[in-house]
């Protein structure tokens, strides 16, 4: 399986905190089996103010901890790339290597949980000009998503693609959020799972419970959001999507979902 977004480099933004609590992350990913992990460090973020988010340091740091891993002959493959945070100067960034992935064919963006901002429609469609898609980060977990799903379907329509949490689904990241993930999944609207995992404890890596509950609730068609959607991102290939708005959500228990993160949480 390959982890698309996630923030194991120790001590570069709000993701691991030293390089033990990556190699225990890293073992945690090894037991699941995941090959690949796209580190996605957090750019232009105000939680990385004043650090160093250059190419050359990301590049410099991931270096040493693949030579690390293959000292210790763990069979994970590090890749590095961001995760964009949304302002209206996507254009003027492109250039910059670390911010997009996939020989420059693609670019990660986040958003406020509680702002999607009109003018990143323009940006968008601008960056799709120059041959660009915006994949949209954790959707689920914005405010206006969860009040309107719909918006999920336009950014489809609009040429985008779409990352869902792992520990959405799962009920890691509250109610909300697993109600909005499994309507995105219902609705085939996400080619992308990613653990978004940021420590050894609470947000570690749960990619194969994920795709497994997944897989399970909605088909096993979904296995090619860990595999080869990833994958074709990775080598810039393009990722064909049809979007459907499915005029028969009731037919799917949302309340049951409800029921399944009770069952979680009483379980932790």
């Amino acid at each position: 399986m390959i982890d698309f977004h996630n923030h194991i480099l120790p001590k570069i933004d709000d993701g691991s905190k030293s390089i033990e609590m990556t190699l225990s992350m890293l073992e945690s990913a090894l037991h699941q089996g995941i090959t690949d992990i796209v580190n996605t460090v957090h750019y232009q973020h105000p939680k990385v103010e004043g650090n160093d988010i250059s190419y050359e340091r990301i590049n410099f740091e991931r270096d040493k901890l693949q030579s690390l891993l293959y000292d210790r002959k763990i069979p994970i493959k590090i890749h590095i790339s961001s995760e964009v945070f949304y302002l209206p100067n996507l254009m003027k960034i492109i250039d910059d290597p670390i911010t997009t992935t996939g020989n420059g064919k693609y670019i990660l963006v986040e958003f406020l949980p509680t702002n999607i901002p009109e003018s990143h429609k323009q940006q968008f469609f601008d960056l799709k000009m120059e041959g660009i898609t915006p994949i949209i980060a954790h959707p689920e977990r914005y405010l206006q998503v969860q009040d309107n799903i719909n918006l999920v379907g336009d950014w489809l329509e609009a040429g985008c693609l779409v990352q869902v949490d792992a520990g959405s689904p799962l009920g890691l990241l509250g109610h909300k959020a697993k109600i909005a993930s499994e309507k995105i999944l219902y609705n085939n609207w996400a080619q992308i799972i990613g653990s978004d995992a940021h420590d050894d404890k609470n947000r570690n890596f749960c990619l194969k419970r994920s795709i497994d509950y997944i897989c399970k609730k909605f088909g096993e068609d979904k296995y090619v959001m860990v595999k080869e959607n990833p994958g074709k991102i990775l080598r810039g290939e393009p990722i064909i999507v049809d979007v459907n708005y499915p005029d028969n959500l009731d037919n799917f228990s949302f309340a049951d979902s409800l029921k399944e993160m009770v069952g979680w949480e009483k379980k932790k």
